[in-house]
């Protein structure tokens, strides 16, 4: 007798969670100020050594590893230091083998065009540049932040204070807590009115201040129909977010492309003077810092103009699914470096995230697809090809002559696939374009006349220079 297949429930909802940030511990008096700080003195020197440890053992981390350092903490506490370090190495090695495959790719890649331009005999005109691989450092733990669960800090409601909560931390001092009042801001009871808190705690100290950081889970409805229109929304430097449906949202032009350009000669001339001050011998505690509060500005206002174009892309397709890029900023590199500058500016990679985050609080679907080659592809013939790209506003394919805007075409592209099964079953970038040739090959047999009908293809530069960012607007 054959066994029904139990039919799987259909997600009806979705939990997101949510962060009250900026919680200052102001109310404390200095002695238990201090004591957090004796605390932190010896957590942050242990979650590094286990940081160090994870990401240099050849298997994954583990947050049940057995305890390896000594230390004046509790048992508790190790633990706890365990947890987070074994976190901290999970994203760095997770980033680092994507950045490797990445380079990996690129090496094939290299190889191939290089051997196709022997073949050709035009290796006088190869002058593109083998790829290189620099090992990446390891983390170094600057910020004293604990992450914290119930075993080891507790919050309490307070009953007959003027303060809303006291934190309960466990110090050096095993079996004598500290306990830490918590006066909440207007904002903060708002945020947490009706909600029930996690278990989980961050304190961090960040100028000489103690900060506290709460979070609640919240159940979401989902909004979007099973039949709802896609919606492909293309990352880049000239707009942040470029949709299939020819709208553009952000961009790092103009004020913000000029800012950072400043703020980059000023860090190169820091950067010199600190290079001559130690050819002098001058300690090392007395060079001048490349760093600036001016660059620090910056990045929080890309960040926050990042935000708003999220928001109003969300707002303007509430009924949509959205598919955007899985996008693996780590690995993108460019010749020039004052491009490469660019790109780590630009923060790219806080998209995706802002885009799937921004999503799940309306409800809203948002799926990734791969995007190896979404912006050499034609949507016509699937060649692929980088000259296909001869600027960084224009798409043109170089054996159909598809014409179109680059941006809004990836866009189109990344819409297309989803629900691509064969594409999505892809390993790497090479099955990826092994892929779309074959699809291509198959769009030739098929248009054999009409490829021989059409003109040679015109070739032209690749990138647009740097000084297009500093233009005060983008057509």
């Amino acid at each position: 007798m054959r066994k029904k297949k139990r039919k799987r429930k259909k997600k009806t909802k979705q939990t997101i969670t949510r962060a009250v940030t900026h919680i200052r511990l102001i109310e404390a008096n200095p002695g238990k100020l201090e004591a957090l700080d004796q605390l932190v003195a010896v957590y942050l020197p242990l979650c590094q050594q286990y940081t160090t440890l994870f990401c240099e053992a050849e298997t994954s981390p583990d947050k049940y590893q057995e305890t390896v350092f000594k230390t004046d903490l509790s048992d508790r506490l190790h633990r706890v230091a365990i947890q987070q370090a074994a976190g901290i190495a999970k994203s760095v090695r997770t980033n680092r083998a994507n950045a490797y495959q990445a380079y990996l790719e690129d090496v094939a890649d290299y190889a191939q065009a290089k051997a196709k331009a022997q073949a050709e005999g035009r290796m006088s005109a190869f002058k593109r540049r083998e790829p290189t691989w620099t090992e990446w450092d390891l983390p170094v733990l600057r910020v004293p932040v604990i992450q914290a669960n119930v075993n080891v800090v507790v919050l309490e409601k307070s009953e007959d204070s003027t303060f809303d909560y006291w934190l309960r931390v466990s110090t050096l001092d095993v079996g004598n807590p500290l306990r830490v009042p918590v006066k909440l801001a207007s904002y903060h009871k708002r945020a947490l009115e009706g909600r029930t808190l996690n278990a989980s705690t961050t304190l961090h100290k960040r100028n000489g201040v103690w900060w506290l950081t709460l979070s609640f889970d919240e159940d979401v409805p989902l909004q979007t129909k099973p039949d709802a229109p896609t919606v492909g929304v293309d990352v880049g430097i000239a707009h942040f977010l470029t949709t299939s449906t020819n709208k553009a949202y952000g961009s790092f032009h103009g004020k913000m492309a000029r800012q950072h350009k400043h703020d980059r000669e000023k860090r190169r001339r820091k950067a010199k003077l600190r290079a001559c001050l130690e050819k002098k011998g001058v300690p090392k505690g007395k060079l001048p810092s490349t760093s600036s509060e001016t660059s620090q500005r910056l990045s929080r206002h890309v960040k926050q103009e990042i935000n708003r174009a999220v928001n109003a892309l969300v707002k303007d397709h509430r009924d949509a699914r959205l598919i955007y890029e899985d996008l693996n900023v780590a690995s993108m590199r460019f010749k020039a470096r004052v491009m490469n500058s660019y790109l780590y500016a630009s923060h790219l990679g806080h998209i995706p995230e802002q885009l799937a985050w921004a999503a799940a609080k309306q409800g809203m679907a948002a799926h990734t697809v791969r995007a190896a080659y979404s912006s050499q592809e034609c949507p016509r013939c699937h060649y692929v090809d980088r000259a296909n790209r001869p600027n960084q506003k224009t798409f043109k394919c170089l054996v159909c002559g598809y014409a179109d805007q680059a941006d809004r075409k990836a866009a189109q592209t990344l819409a297309g696939r989803w629900g691509d099964r064969k594409l999505a079953a892809c390993r790497s970038t090479s099955e990826v374009k092994a892929l779309l040739m074959t699809r291509h090959e198959a769009w030739k047999q098929q248009n054999q006349q009409r490829i021989q009908d059409a003109g040679p293809p015109v070739q032209l530069s690749f990138w647009d220079p740097p000084e297009m960012f500093l233009e005060s607007s983008h057509e």
